[in-house]
Protein backbone atom coordinates (compact mmCIF):
# COMPACT_ATOMS: atom_id res chain seq x y z
CA UNK A 1 0.00 0.00 0.00
CA UNK A 2 1.21 3.43 -0.79
CA UNK A 3 0.32 6.65 1.02
CA UNK A 4 -1.19 9.44 -0.28
CA UNK A 5 0.35 12.58 1.37
CA UNK A 6 -2.18 15.58 2.06
CA UNK A 7 -1.29 18.46 -0.27
CA UNK A 8 -3.12 20.80 2.01
CA UNK A 9 -1.21 20.46 5.26
CA UNK A 10 1.99 20.42 3.50
CA UNK A 11 1.08 23.91 1.63
CA UNK A 12 2.34 25.25 5.38
CA UNK A 13 5.57 24.18 4.59
CA UNK A 14 5.99 27.77 3.24
CA UNK A 15 3.44 31.01 3.60
CA UNK A 16 2.98 33.99 2.34
CA UNK A 17 3.26 37.01 4.62
CA UNK A 18 4.30 40.95 4.39
CA UNK A 19 7.46 40.02 4.03
CA UNK A 20 6.70 37.60 1.25
CA UNK A 21 7.37 33.73 1.04
CA UNK A 22 9.44 32.54 4.25
CA UNK A 23 11.14 29.52 5.78
CA UNK A 24 8.96 27.39 7.76
CA UNK A 25 10.42 26.32 10.89
CA UNK A 26 14.13 26.10 11.67
CA UNK A 27 16.77 23.15 11.67
CA UNK A 28 16.55 20.63 14.44
CA UNK A 29 20.08 18.47 15.08
CA UNK A 30 23.71 19.12 13.26
CA UNK A 31 22.60 21.68 10.83
CA UNK A 32 21.17 24.17 13.79
CA UNK A 33 21.73 27.92 13.18
CA UNK A 34 21.54 27.81 9.18
CA UNK A 35 20.31 30.60 7.60
CA UNK A 36 20.41 30.25 3.97
CA UNK A 37 19.92 33.01 1.96
CA UNK A 38 18.77 34.99 5.03
CA UNK A 39 16.80 38.34 4.06
CA UNK A 40 17.15 38.81 0.93
CA UNK A 41 14.64 39.83 -1.49
CA UNK A 42 12.71 36.50 -2.91
CA UNK A 43 13.47 35.69 -6.88
CA UNK A 44 11.10 33.95 -8.67
CA UNK A 45 12.56 32.12 -11.73
CA UNK A 46 10.78 31.60 -14.80
CA UNK A 47 12.98 29.43 -16.79
CA UNK A 48 15.85 26.59 -16.37
CA UNK A 49 18.30 29.23 -17.17
CA UNK A 50 17.81 31.42 -14.59
CA UNK A 51 17.24 28.65 -12.03
CA UNK A 52 20.50 27.26 -12.89
CA UNK A 53 21.87 31.25 -12.48
CA UNK A 54 20.35 32.19 -8.90
CA UNK A 55 21.51 28.59 -7.62
CA UNK A 56 24.89 29.14 -8.74
CA UNK A 57 25.96 32.26 -8.63
CA UNK A 58 27.68 34.48 -5.32
CA UNK A 59 25.23 36.40 -4.16
CA UNK A 60 22.61 35.12 -1.04
CA UNK A 61 19.71 34.63 -2.01
CA UNK A 62 15.89 32.95 -1.63
CA UNK A 63 15.14 31.44 -4.86
CA UNK A 64 11.04 30.42 -4.85
CA UNK A 65 9.80 27.66 -7.08
CA UNK A 66 6.14 28.01 -8.12
CA UNK A 67 6.37 25.50 -11.50
CA UNK A 68 8.04 22.63 -12.82
CA UNK A 69 11.45 23.46 -14.21
CA UNK A 70 11.80 20.29 -16.74
CA UNK A 71 15.72 19.98 -17.40
CA UNK A 72 14.55 16.77 -20.20
CA UNK A 73 16.29 16.92 -23.34
CA UNK A 74 17.74 20.57 -21.93
CA UNK A 75 21.33 18.90 -23.06
CA UNK A 76 20.40 16.12 -25.08
CA UNK A 77 20.75 12.76 -25.22
CA UNK A 78 23.69 9.89 -25.51
CA UNK A 79 23.37 6.70 -27.04
CA UNK A 80 26.49 4.12 -26.51
CA UNK A 81 26.71 0.91 -24.82
CA UNK A 82 26.79 -0.28 -21.45
CA UNK A 83 25.73 -3.19 -19.68
CA UNK A 84 23.21 -5.69 -18.33
CA UNK A 85 24.41 -6.31 -14.66
CA UNK A 86 21.30 -7.38 -13.07
CA UNK A 87 19.34 -9.00 -15.58
CA UNK A 88 17.72 -8.09 -19.12
CA UNK A 89 14.41 -8.26 -17.93
CA UNK A 90 12.12 -5.27 -18.24
CA UNK A 91 12.26 -4.26 -14.66
CA UNK A 92 15.74 -4.45 -14.00
CA UNK A 93 18.09 -1.59 -14.55
CA UNK A 94 20.93 -0.90 -17.15
CA UNK A 95 24.00 0.60 -15.91
CA UNK A 96 26.32 3.28 -18.01
CA UNK A 97 29.94 2.77 -18.41
CA UNK A 98 30.86 5.75 -16.63
CA UNK A 99 34.11 6.10 -16.01
CA UNK A 100 34.75 2.94 -17.20
CA UNK A 101 32.38 1.34 -14.32
CA UNK A 102 31.12 -1.89 -16.56
CA UNK A 103 33.98 -2.20 -17.75
CA UNK A 104 36.59 -2.71 -14.62
CA UNK A 105 33.49 -3.93 -12.72
CA UNK A 106 31.13 -5.51 -14.10
CA UNK A 107 33.25 -7.23 -17.35
CA UNK A 108 31.36 -10.48 -17.98
CA UNK A 109 27.96 -8.60 -17.76
CA UNK A 110 25.94 -8.77 -20.95
CA UNK A 111 26.32 -5.44 -22.79
CA UNK A 112 23.30 -3.56 -23.40
CA UNK A 113 22.44 -0.19 -25.77
CA UNK A 114 21.68 2.85 -23.16
CA UNK A 115 20.09 5.85 -24.28
CA UNK A 116 20.12 8.63 -21.80
CA UNK A 117 19.49 12.49 -20.89
CA UNK A 118 22.25 13.74 -20.54
CA UNK A 119 20.89 16.49 -18.28
CA UNK A 120 20.41 14.18 -15.11
CA UNK A 121 24.16 13.10 -15.10
CA UNK A 122 25.84 15.90 -13.05
CA UNK A 123 23.20 18.02 -11.07
CA UNK A 124 22.49 21.88 -10.90
CA UNK A 125 26.16 23.63 -8.88
CA UNK A 126 24.22 25.58 -5.64
CA UNK A 127 26.51 28.02 -3.89
CA UNK A 128 27.03 29.15 -0.59
CA UNK A 129 23.70 31.26 1.18
CA UNK A 130 21.07 29.80 -0.96
CA UNK A 131 17.68 29.51 0.16
CA UNK A 132 15.34 27.37 -2.01
CA UNK A 133 11.92 27.29 -1.67
CA UNK A 134 9.03 25.62 -3.09
CA UNK A 135 5.36 27.47 -3.69
CA UNK A 136 2.82 25.41 -1.93
CA UNK A 137 3.32 22.14 -4.20
CA UNK A 138 4.37 24.02 -7.15
CA UNK A 139 7.85 23.71 -6.98
CA UNK A 140 9.68 20.63 -8.72
CA UNK A 141 12.95 20.63 -10.51
CA UNK A 142 12.34 17.40 -13.17
CA UNK A 143 15.28 15.49 -14.94
CA UNK A 144 17.83 17.05 -12.93
CA UNK A 145 19.72 17.08 -9.28
CA UNK A 146 21.14 19.23 -6.88
CA UNK A 147 25.15 19.59 -6.24
CA UNK A 148 26.47 21.16 -3.08
CA UNK A 149 29.83 20.60 -3.37
CA UNK A 150 33.25 22.21 -3.55
CA UNK A 151 33.08 24.49 -0.05
CA UNK A 152 29.60 25.31 -0.22
CA UNK A 153 27.94 26.21 2.91
CA UNK A 154 24.70 27.67 4.69
CA UNK A 155 22.05 26.09 2.61
CA UNK A 156 18.29 25.56 2.66
CA UNK A 157 16.37 23.86 0.69
CA UNK A 158 12.93 23.20 2.10
CA UNK A 159 9.61 22.04 0.29
CA UNK A 160 10.18 20.80 -3.71
CA UNK A 161 10.31 17.63 -5.60
CA UNK A 162 13.54 16.74 -7.54
CA UNK A 163 11.77 13.64 -9.47
CA UNK A 164 12.67 11.79 -13.33
CA UNK A 165 16.36 11.80 -13.19
CA UNK A 166 17.36 8.86 -15.57
CA UNK A 167 15.44 6.23 -13.61
CA UNK A 168 16.19 3.30 -15.90
CA UNK A 169 19.90 3.73 -15.55
CA UNK A 170 22.81 2.92 -13.03
CA UNK A 171 24.83 5.89 -12.69
CA UNK A 172 22.19 7.86 -14.40
CA UNK A 173 22.42 11.01 -11.82
CA UNK A 174 21.12 11.47 -8.42
CA UNK A 175 18.80 13.94 -7.01
CA UNK A 176 20.69 15.81 -4.21
CA UNK A 177 24.69 15.12 -3.65
CA UNK A 178 26.30 17.24 -0.72
CA UNK A 179 30.53 16.96 -0.86
CA UNK A 180 32.57 18.89 1.23
CA UNK A 181 29.92 20.88 2.77
CA UNK A 182 28.93 22.73 5.74
CA UNK A 183 25.26 24.05 7.20
CA UNK A 184 22.79 22.03 4.87
CA UNK A 185 18.96 21.97 5.82
CA UNK A 186 16.89 19.71 3.20
CA UNK A 187 13.44 20.05 4.64
CA UNK A 188 10.00 18.62 3.34
CA UNK A 189 11.93 17.28 -0.28
CA UNK A 190 10.59 14.54 -2.47
CA UNK A 191 12.48 12.61 -4.85
CA UNK A 192 11.49 10.24 -6.92
CA UNK A 193 12.29 7.67 -9.74
CA UNK A 194 15.53 8.70 -9.56
CA UNK A 195 18.47 6.42 -11.47
CA UNK A 196 21.25 6.15 -8.84
CA UNK A 197 21.15 8.04 -5.15
CA UNK A 198 18.54 10.03 -3.58
CA UNK A 199 20.52 11.32 -1.36
CA UNK A 200 24.69 11.35 -1.35
CA UNK A 201 26.93 12.38 1.19
CA UNK A 202 30.70 11.73 -0.82
CA UNK A 203 33.93 11.01 0.28
CA UNK A 204 34.45 15.19 1.61
CA UNK A 205 34.03 16.20 5.16
CA UNK A 206 29.78 17.43 5.27
CA UNK A 207 30.26 18.87 8.71
CA UNK A 208 26.34 19.62 9.85
CA UNK A 209 23.60 18.21 7.72
CA UNK A 210 20.10 17.84 8.90
CA UNK A 211 17.56 16.38 6.59
CA UNK A 212 14.29 16.19 8.02
CA UNK A 213 10.78 15.90 6.84
CA UNK A 214 11.30 14.51 3.64
CA UNK A 215 9.79 11.52 1.63
CA UNK A 216 12.16 9.27 -0.34
CA UNK A 217 10.24 7.89 -2.82
CA UNK A 218 11.60 4.25 -3.98
CA UNK A 219 8.63 3.18 -6.01
CA UNK A 220 10.39 2.73 -9.72
CA UNK A 221 9.84 0.54 -12.99
CA UNK A 222 13.41 0.12 -12.80
CA UNK A 223 15.91 -1.57 -10.17
CA UNK A 224 18.50 -3.48 -9.45
CA UNK A 225 16.97 -5.64 -7.77
CA UNK A 226 14.21 -5.98 -10.91
CA UNK A 227 11.36 -6.19 -8.47
CA UNK A 228 9.95 -2.35 -8.39
CA UNK A 229 11.92 -1.38 -5.63
CA UNK A 230 14.88 1.23 -5.96
CA UNK A 231 18.01 -0.47 -4.33
CA UNK A 232 19.88 2.95 -4.52
CA UNK A 233 18.42 5.10 -1.48
CA UNK A 234 20.51 7.06 0.78
CA UNK A 235 24.66 7.16 0.86
CA UNK A 236 26.83 8.77 3.10
CA UNK A 237 30.25 8.54 2.89
CA UNK A 238 31.97 11.29 4.01
CA UNK A 239 35.22 12.20 6.06
CA UNK A 240 33.55 13.09 10.22
CA UNK A 241 30.56 13.79 8.53
CA UNK A 242 27.81 14.76 11.00
CA UNK A 243 24.20 13.90 9.97
CA UNK A 244 20.95 14.44 11.54
CA UNK A 245 18.06 12.28 10.12
CA UNK A 246 14.50 13.55 11.51
CA UNK A 247 10.85 12.71 10.54
CA UNK A 248 11.60 11.27 7.05
CA UNK A 249 9.32 8.81 5.21
CA UNK A 250 11.32 6.29 3.46
CA UNK A 251 9.14 3.83 1.25
CA UNK A 252 9.77 1.18 -1.13
CA UNK A 253 13.17 0.14 -1.82
CA UNK A 254 15.87 -2.97 -1.57
CA UNK A 255 18.47 -1.74 -0.17
CA UNK A 256 21.28 0.69 0.97
CA UNK A 257 18.40 3.15 2.63
CA UNK A 258 20.84 4.31 4.44
CA UNK A 259 24.61 3.06 3.31
CA UNK A 260 26.93 4.54 5.87
CA UNK A 261 30.46 4.52 6.21
CA UNK A 262 34.18 6.59 5.94
CA UNK A 263 33.69 7.78 9.12
CA UNK A 264 29.93 9.20 9.35
CA UNK A 265 27.92 9.96 12.70
CA UNK A 266 24.11 9.30 11.98
CA UNK A 267 21.72 10.63 14.69
CA UNK A 268 19.45 8.62 12.98
CA UNK A 269 23.39 8.53 13.65
CA UNK A 270 26.50 8.16 11.59
CA UNK A 271 31.49 8.99 12.06
CA UNK A 272 30.32 9.30 9.72
CA UNK A 273 28.38 9.92 12.96
CA UNK A 274 24.41 10.00 11.59
CA UNK A 275 21.73 10.59 14.28
CA UNK A 276 18.39 8.78 13.22
CA UNK A 277 15.20 9.87 14.42
CA UNK A 278 11.37 9.48 14.24
CA UNK A 279 12.36 8.49 10.73
CA UNK A 280 9.56 5.93 9.15
CA UNK A 281 10.78 3.12 7.10
CA UNK A 282 7.68 1.14 5.74
CA UNK A 283 7.95 -1.60 2.88
CA UNK A 284 11.50 -2.97 1.59
CA UNK A 285 12.11 -6.30 -0.05
CA UNK A 286 16.06 -5.96 0.86
CA UNK A 287 17.54 -4.27 4.07
CA UNK A 288 17.70 -0.84 5.17
CA UNK A 289 21.08 -0.13 6.87
CA UNK A 290 24.27 -1.15 5.25
CA UNK A 291 26.86 -0.18 8.01
CA UNK A 292 30.70 -0.09 6.94
CA UNK A 293 33.87 0.55 8.22
CA UNK A 294 33.38 3.78 9.78
CA UNK A 295 29.77 4.17 10.21
CA UNK A 296 28.59 5.15 13.58
CA UNK A 297 24.78 5.00 13.91
CA UNK A 298 22.16 6.18 16.78
CA UNK A 299 19.03 5.25 15.74
CA UNK A 300 15.89 6.11 17.69
CA UNK A 301 12.18 6.37 18.33
CA UNK A 302 12.16 5.63 14.62
CA UNK A 303 8.96 3.35 12.99
CA UNK A 304 9.98 -0.21 10.45
CA UNK A 305 7.48 -2.00 8.97
CA UNK A 306 7.69 -4.31 6.98
CA UNK A 307 11.50 -4.61 6.54
CA UNK A 308 12.62 -7.90 7.00
CA UNK A 309 16.14 -6.89 7.01
CA UNK A 310 16.70 -4.06 8.88
CA UNK A 311 20.53 -4.05 9.25
CA UNK A 312 22.62 -5.95 6.52
CA UNK A 313 24.69 -8.70 7.93
CA UNK A 314 27.97 -8.22 7.93
CA UNK A 315 28.13 -4.87 9.72
CA UNK A 316 31.77 -3.16 10.48
CA UNK A 317 30.81 -0.13 11.55
CA UNK A 318 28.84 0.59 15.39
CA UNK A 319 25.35 0.74 15.88
CA UNK A 320 23.00 1.80 19.31
CA UNK A 321 19.49 0.81 18.61
CA UNK A 322 18.13 2.18 21.65
CA UNK A 323 17.05 -1.21 22.82
CA UNK A 324 15.22 -0.57 25.85
CA UNK A 325 14.50 2.36 28.86
CA UNK A 326 17.40 0.71 31.17
CA UNK A 327 20.09 0.45 28.26
CA UNK A 328 19.09 3.59 26.64
CA UNK A 329 20.01 5.76 30.16
CA UNK A 330 23.02 6.07 28.67
CA UNK A 331 22.63 8.18 26.18
CA UNK A 332 21.73 11.32 28.93
CA UNK A 333 25.81 11.64 29.29
CA UNK A 334 26.59 12.17 25.67
CA UNK A 335 22.83 13.85 24.49
CA UNK A 336 21.55 15.33 27.92
CA UNK A 337 18.81 12.92 27.64
CA UNK A 338 17.84 9.11 27.48
CA UNK A 339 17.31 7.50 23.92
CA UNK A 340 13.56 6.82 22.69
CA UNK A 341 13.20 2.72 21.66
CA UNK A 342 12.48 2.47 17.89
CA UNK A 343 8.51 0.44 16.94
CA UNK A 344 8.47 -2.12 14.70
CA UNK A 345 6.07 -4.30 12.47
CA UNK A 346 6.09 -7.35 10.49
CA UNK A 347 10.16 -6.39 10.43
CA UNK A 348 13.15 -7.98 11.29
CA UNK A 349 15.71 -7.42 14.50
CA UNK A 350 17.79 -4.24 15.50
CA UNK A 351 19.13 -4.83 18.73
CA UNK A 352 22.43 -3.77 19.31
CA UNK A 353 24.04 -1.58 22.09
CA UNK A 354 27.20 0.15 20.90
CA UNK A 355 28.18 2.25 23.21
CA UNK A 356 31.64 3.91 22.99
CA UNK A 357 31.09 6.40 20.01
CA UNK A 358 28.27 8.13 21.45
CA UNK A 359 30.86 10.60 22.94
CA UNK A 360 31.05 12.05 19.15
CA UNK A 361 27.46 13.29 19.87
CA UNK A 362 28.20 15.42 23.27
CA UNK A 363 28.88 19.05 22.95
CA UNK A 364 27.00 19.07 19.88
CA UNK A 365 23.32 20.11 18.51
CA UNK A 366 20.99 17.39 18.82
CA UNK A 367 17.50 16.68 17.82
CA UNK A 368 14.51 16.23 19.77
CA UNK A 369 13.22 12.67 20.12
CA UNK A 370 9.52 11.93 20.04
CA UNK A 371 8.23 8.42 21.06
CA UNK A 372 7.61 6.58 18.19
CA UNK A 373 3.79 5.60 18.64
CA UNK A 374 3.87 9.70 18.19
CA UNK A 375 4.73 9.84 14.73
CA UNK A 376 2.76 7.73 12.56
CA UNK A 377 1.17 11.07 10.45
CA UNK A 378 4.95 11.01 9.06
CA UNK A 379 4.06 8.89 6.13
CA UNK A 380 1.26 11.29 5.58
CA UNK A 381 3.21 14.80 5.95
CA UNK A 382 6.91 14.26 4.69
CA UNK A 383 7.79 15.78 1.69
CA UNK A 384 6.62 18.29 -0.74
CA UNK A 385 3.59 15.66 -1.89
CA UNK A 386 1.75 13.41 -3.84
CA UNK A 387 3.73 14.21 -7.54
Amino acid sequence: MRYTHVLTALAACVFKGTAGISVSGSAEGFAKGVTGGGSATAVYPTTTDELVSYLGDSEARVIVLDRTFDFTDTEGTTTETGCAPWGTDSACQLAINQNGWCTNYEPDAPSATVTYDNAGILGITVASDKTILGSGSSGVIKGKGLRIVSGASNIIIQNIAVTDINPKYVWGGDAITVDDADLIWIDHVTTARVGRQHLVLGTSADNRVTVSNCFFDGLTDYSATCDGYTYWGIYLDGDSDLVTLKGNYIYHFSGRSPKIQGNTLLHAVADSHPHQVNNYWYDSTGHAFEIGSGGYVLAEGNVFQNIDTIVESPMNGELFTSPDSTTNEVCSTYLGRDCVVNGFGSSGTFDQADTGFLVNFEGKNIASAEAYTAISTVPSTAGQGTI
